[in-house]
């Protein structure tokens, strides 16, 4: 680890967990790095993955986005095209554009899909898939035509999709270091709130283990109180 690293770690106590609103303060003003980092929730569940009915997958809206300027793929009808660029689609899903994601293009941060072009991207799920980019109805990118301008507008707003991965582990991004500490925070809890609302029905005992806020070149602080 680096100076900057090493240095950060030393005005908190690494084994000790902190009141949220504590932890935001701690690891925004430890984000020196010369660069905006990007601040980050993981979260360690008591979820088993290989169940299906103990699969997470669902969005978060953040009141004050991600500042991030987000790419997206709009895989629809060509007479849908000109309402998904109006929307804010970056890029139109046509044959050509398929073909280069066949051959490792991925220029791009989410894709959105009418359902009748579900068909023609199956040549290509086994590429969007495992990086989070197929669209899916679970996380609202599967969307009718009429619906394309508002969902469109929440992707680029702030709408964050996350899903568990293998190790039962959330990794969600949330904002940058450069937001104020209050839209920061609205961030956070939004996020919060919205994996202990995907709770699975199936699962017994205790969900979330453990919680730790970070930013991208910053050490880990782990939070107390979400349960």
């Amino acid at each position: 680890m680096g100076k900057r690293y090493n240095d950060a770690q030393k005005t908190f106590d690494p084994q000790t967990e902190y009141p949220l609103e504590e932890a935001v303060k701690m690891v925004k003003e430890n984000a020196t790095a010369k660069f905006d980092e990007t601040i980050e929730l993981h979260f360690r569940l008591g979820i088993d993955p290989r169940h299906s009915d103990q699969q997470i997958r669902t969005t978060v809206m953040l009141p004050n986005g991600t500042g991030k300027t987000v790419r997206i793929l709009a895989f629809v009808d060509e007479s849908e095209a000109s309402i998904a660029t109006a929307a804010g689609a970056d890029i139109i899903g046509t044959d050509e554009v398929i073909d280069n994601i066949r051959n490792g293009w991925l220029e791009f941060d989410t894709t959105i899909a009418t359902p009748p072009m579900m068909r023609k991207i199956g040549p290509i799920a086994r590429t969007l898939g495992p990086r989070g980019l197929m669209p899916s109805p679970k996380a609202g990118t599967v969307v009718q035509a009429e619906d394309l301008e508002r969902v469109i507008g929440e992707l680029k707003a702030g709408r964050v999709e996350f899903r568990n991965d293998k190790t039962a582990n959330l990794h969600i991004p949330l904002g940058k270091a450069s937001f104020e500490y209050d839209k920061l925070l609205e961030n956070v809890q939004a996020v919060v709130n919205a994996v202990q609302s995907a709770r699975p029905s199936g699962i017994k005992g205790i969900y979330i283990r453990r919680v730790v806020l970070t930013s991208t070149m910053g050490p880990g602080v782990k939070v107390s109180g979400i349960n």
